[in-house]
């Protein structure tokens, strides 16, 4: 749903894409080694055992340095959605109204609760991990 009517909504670059590309409303900056909060001026409606993920565009990542902070967005949330910028570069990020700054990422979820076992068994991969 749109919050403004300059809100672009979320679209796929392609057929099999697996990610929304993710739009700025307003232009903004990106401080080199550090962070803003992007107002996309939308608001999304999940089904049940799914949830919104955002991740860093690629080309933004490898070439300008930026990152998408937090990212995970519950199905049973209704507000605007807003994306955490950080600019792990030496360089300030400049970015237009309209731009695409980060991808969304419907994946499903088991939707369980916690609990505490005794033991976990064996498994192939163990402790070996960092």
């Amino acid at each position: 749903m749109k919050l403004s009517d300059k809100a672009k909504l979320p679209t796929k670059g392609s057929q099999f894409g697996a990610v929304h590309d993710s739009y700025a409303l307003t232009e903004g900056l990106v401080p080199a080694k550090g962070q803003t909060i992007v107002e996309m001026g939308i608001a999304i409606g999940l089904l049940e055992r799914t949830y919104g993920r955002l991740a860093a565009r690629t080309g933004m990542a490898s070439k300008m340095a930026i990152a998408v902070g937090g990212g995970v967005i519950d199905a049973d949330y209704t507000g605007e959605i807003k994306i955490i910028l950080r600019n792990q570069g030496k360089a300030d990020c400049v970015f237009k109204a309209g731009d695409r700054i980060a991808q969304l990422i419907i994946e499903k979820i088991a939707n369980t609760d916690a609990m505490e076992v005794d033991n976990l068994g064996k498994t192939g991969q163990g402790e070996i991990a960092f």
